[in-house]
């Protein structure tokens, strides 16, 4: 999967996710490319699975470029915990 190889923060905000894509919405290398139908996190685990997907359908014939990254940790708490103490620990799986 998709990682980076070190980060400057261990934990970021979550942001906002408003409007349409400014940049990276054109095919810049090949002929096709897979367009989201609305906006929302990715996850490496996501983007691993299109990957092989894609592969298997396309076989030795074409090349897959993929233009995202999960370059945001995902914090989670855990379950039954009070409010307060703080941002709970990253999850492992970031997503772009």
């Amino acid at each position: 999967m998709l990682a980076p190889k070190r980060v400057r923060y261990r934990k970021v905000q979550k942001g906002t996710l408003r409007g349409v894509a400014q940049r990276g919405n054109v095919v810049s290398f090949g002929d096709f490319g897979l367009q989201a139908t609305e906006g929302g996190w990715i996850t490496s685990r996501q983007i691993e699975a299109a990957r092989i997907a894609l592969t298997r359908y396309v076989k030795r014939t074409g090349k897959v470029w993929i233009r995202i990254f999960p370059d945001k940790p995902i914090t989670k708490k855990p379950a039954e915990t009070r409010m307060g103490k703080g941002k709970g620990p990253n999850e492992g799986d970031g997503c772009s």
